[in-house]
């Protein structure tokens, strides 16, 4: 499902089931939020839109109701203006590489099993080499160092922790 017009087609579809007789905002959420979250992440805003989308249907919300739009008019309103929001952007930008993302996170897990094994000190001695204005063979060597420093005990840890993740997400 990775093709722009079948996604594209899917939310069209969703633009309509809003306007259909038995129109059930909950279960359209539901079906939404995780679309939408597959397309452009959980944390994306038009996600989290979709999620605050509610309608009140107390008897003080129906009086205090303004216009001629009722509190469901407007929330179907605002949801097809989020679905076409998803539709402009795809349409004008694309889809994005989920493929940078899932590195990313990788990368960032790996990170974080090798930070667990480290001391304070040399997470912040680390994190000051990789911030810094050096070339990459200069951060290479001065991180190398504080490996090489390391105790033997903490270089086997973050071997195998690097080993078996590796091995989870193959």
């Amino acid at each position: 499902m990775e093709s722009k017009k079948e996604i594209i087609k899917l939310l069209q579809e969703q633009l309509e089931n809003i306007d259909s007789k038995n129109f059930n905002l909950d279960s359209w959420k539901k079906y939404n939020y995780l679309l939408l979250s597959r397309i452009f992440g959980a944390s994306d805003e038009k996600v989290i839109q979709i999620n605050l989308l509610e309608y009140e249907h107390s008897s003080w919300s129906l009086r205090d109701a303004s216009g001629n739009d009722s509190y469901l008019g407007k929330t179907k309103k605002l949801a097809k203006e989020i679905i076409r929001a998803s539709i402009d952007e795809i349409t004008a930008f694309g889809l994005k590489s989920k493929n940078n993302e899932t590195k990313n996170e990788e990368a960032n897990k790996l990170i974080n099993f090798v930070f667990d094994e480290l001391k304070g000190s040399q997470i912040k001695e680390i994190n000051t080499v990789l911030k810094g204005d050096l070339s990459m063979e200069e951060k290479k060597r001065q991180i190398y160092e504080i490996i090489t420093d390391l105790d033997d005990r903490t270089k086997n840890e973050l071997i195998t922790n690097m080993i078996v993740y590796h091995s989870e997400n193959i």
